[in-house]
């Protein structure tokens, strides 16, 4: 039995007795930093590699394009293909036309076809080729307007003009009313290419129309020209002989 002033008896535990002494542990088996960064990097490194082989595999390169002058290909197929095609007299170029019976009046000539709208806001276009006798398409725009328009002002210049994906040169022009005289602002639209020094032409010449929400069925001609509208179709189907079929 203690007493008040003996010491308080140890508590005792269950436990193993070994020999007498001295011990080592061994030492536990560890990773440094540098080989445990060594071997994250050499992983992701073959991971993302095989990612990346796999998807270059699967996934066909874009082709890029600098437009101009590599304004890439044309579309496969005949541009128009509903519509007949005009051949020049000497078989030098060929493009195709408005049908008959589709609101135009045909003309053909031994230069290119003049076809007359005869729906809506009416007007002319014409597809034609003439000699370039060296001279650059812009040149060439600018001799017929003196010759057939010597009165049009340049309203502005077409950005990356194409004529049978040729890269040419284009103007969008205006004919005004002569002082005093009954009429309205005509608007003409013009642009050429030239190649193997042949220039092919395609022109759409009408009244001035500001295209306004809910105009006409269609897309609205960013030109305010509606024959503009037609003439996007036929324009890049000039072709010169000996272009690749398309």
């Amino acid at each position: 039995m203690s007493t008040p002033d003996s010491p308080p008896s140890p508590e005792l535990f269950a436990g193993y007795s070994v020999l007498s002494g001295s011990y080592t542990a061994g030492e536990l088996p560890s990773t440094s930093m540098r080989r445990l960064l060594v071997v994250v990097g050499v992983s992701l490194a073959l991971l993302v590699g095989a990612s990346t082989a796999a998807w270059a595999l699967s996934v066909e390169p874009t082709t890029r394009y600098a437009c101009p002058p590599d304004c890439g290909r044309p579309p496969t197929g005949v541009p128009v293909q509903a519509n007949p095609r005009y051949v020049s007299a000497d078989g030098q170029f060929s493009v195709s036309y408005p049908a008959s019976g589709s609101a135009y009046e045909i003309t053909t000539h031994d230069d290119g076809v003049s076809a007359v709208y005869t729906g809506g806001d009416g007007g002319t276009m014409e597809l034609f080729g003439v000699p370039a006798s060296g001279r650059p398409a812009e040149q060439v725009v600018d001799d017929l307007l003196k010759e057939k328009q010597p009165d049009a002002t340049v309203a502005y210049v077409l950005p990356n003009a194409t004529v049978g994906y040729q890269l040419g040169y284009g103007e969008v022009l205006d004919v005004y009313p002569q002082s005093g005289a009954a009429g309205s602002r005509t608007r003409i639209v013009v642009l050429a290419a030239v190649k193997n020094d042949l220039a092919l032409i395609g022109v759409a010449i009408g009244p001035y129309h500001r295209f306004a929400p809910g105009d006409g069925p269609g897309v609205p001609s960013g030109a305010n020209l509606e024959l503009a509208q037609d003439l996007g179709k036929f324009i890049n189907s000039f072709m010169w002989r000996g272009d690749s079929p398309r």
